[in-house]
């Protein structure tokens, strides 16, 4: 009988890992695909859709600072859903999260413009976009350790990287979606409707995300810390307490991964077509290609971290990262799709590679009861400081000082995570039991 229990026990297992990897993963990507939408709309339409009235450089400008806002919102969404996640579990909010991205989503789609409501138009988008940080900033630490805590022996790593997959997989449905609604409808149509589309489909993935979800089961760990002690109280108290030291290194480590990937798309988007003149859709086409770049170095990326360390595969892709910021003046510059192209994938890649290793690392930085608050906090703090602001930032740099102080702004970032990481110690074989 136990010939066959072994067996047995093994297809339950594979089962069971492969419907966690994609839950984790189609979570991610169904918020990620919420949220680049809203970046890519403000790259297009937001400004003067509800900003109006205003040159053209003033509503970029006021654009991006809404895109900011949801960056202030996530860690106040990690903080909010890590500590229901530390005390009753990571399914429900998981479940929670993925509701509130999708219900702010799907309101940012009907949402009137500034000639109809006037002031409110921009009020309420913020307030939406408000929404999407908080729903974003209790998703990622959940799906992270959902995929951690199931991992076999030794595939931490390589599980982790389903919920980094999230990203740019939600990113390319994105930009397709935009893509697709620039080949049938003419740039009036688009501005006056045609852009809520992707924000009104929104509805139906985060259903479909709803359904795997709720199927979920808790994780052996977190299932295992509640069997044996009762939850923290207080999560945050605790690690502003005992783990202020790896929540600061993990945010700071995150910086590096956002700049590369706000860099590269917003603004170089926004560059892109008002600056340098090159169609939208041939810009969404052109990022359509780099982002298959970073949806390959992911893999690659989490294999190594597996094999070699998070640490030696973090600094090789950052001292990467921080060369690459020489390459923006010149081939974005360039004015050539061609040069921007390899550009564009050049930088993806590398943000896949920083990236796909955070899906373990962040969750092995602490312990059980309060992974989930960890994890999302340091994630998003991260947001704050690479992201927040990368777009407008980069925007008047280049206004100001040129592509090349927007390059700095890129190797700046990376400097910064690079020095975390140097400050970290290897996770790899560390427990999360």
């Amino acid at each position: 009988m136990s010939e066959h229990a072994t067996p047995r026990f093994a297809r339950t297992m594979d089962f069971s890992t492969t419907r966690i990897a994609f839950a984790s993963f189609i979570g991610t990507a169904i918020e990620f695909y919420d949220f680049y939408i809203y970046g890519l709309a403000v790259a297009m339409v937001i400004g003067p859709i509800f900003f109006p009235g205003s040159d053209p450089a003033a509503q970029a400008l006021n654009a991006f600072l809404t895109f900011g806002i949801a960056f202030l919102a996530r860690p106040l969404g990690a903080l909010l859903f890590g500590h229901f996640g530390d005390k009753i579990g990571r399914k429900t909010t998981l479940v929670a999260s993925l509701l509130v991205m999708g219900v702010s989503t799907t309101l940012i789609g009907v949402l009137p413009g500034h000639d109809l409501i006037g002031w409110a138009a921009p009020a309420l988008l913020c307030l939406l976009r408000f929404g999407q940080g908080i729903g974003l900033g209790g998703e990622w630490g959940g799906a992270a350790l959902l995929a951690a805590e199931y991992a076999p022996a030794g595939k931490r790593g390589w599980f982790g990287m389903f919920p980094q997959l999230g990203p740019p997989v939600g990113f390319l449905f994105a930009v397709g979606s935009f893509l697709l609604l620039s080949q049938y409808l003419d740039d009036t149509q688009f501005r006056a409707w045609g852009w809520r589309i992707p924000f009104l489909a929104s509805a139906v993935l985060v259903i479909v995300g709803l359904y795997v979800r709720l199927k979920l089961t808790e994780t052996p760990v977190f299932a295992k810390a509640m069997a044996t002690r009762q939850p923290v109280k207080l999560p945050l108290t605790v690690l502003l307490t005992h783990h202020a030291a790896p929540l600061v290194l993990g945010a700071l480590a995150m910086v590096v991964c956002y700049a590369l990937f706000y860099i590269s798309t917003v603004f170089s988007l926004s560059y892109g077509v008002t600056t340098l003149g090159i169609p939208r859709p041939q810009f969404l086409s052109m990022l359509c290609v780099a982002v298959i770049f970073m949806a390959a170095a992911t893999p690659l990326s989490a294999w190594a971290g597996d094999r070699y360390g998070r640490r030696p595969v973090l600094l090789v892709a950052g001292s990467a990262a921080l060369l690459s910021g020489f390459l923006l003046a010149p081939m974005l510059g360039s004015g050539s799709p061609w040069q921007i192209t390899a550009f564009l994938s050049i930088e993806l890649f590398l943000m896949g590679a920083t990236f796909a290793p955070m899906g373990a690392l962040l969750p092995e930085l602490f312990p059980t009861e309060v992974r989930y608050t960890g994890a999302g906090t340091a994630y998003n703090l991260g947001g704050i400081l690479g992201a927040s602001l990368a777009p407008y930032i980069a925007q008047q740099l280049a206004l100001h000082g040129g592509l090349a102080w927007v390059g700095g702004y890129v190797s700046t970032a990376a400097a910064i995570s690079l020095l975390a990481v140097l400050m970290m110690r290897e996770t790899r074989d560390r427990e999360l039991a």
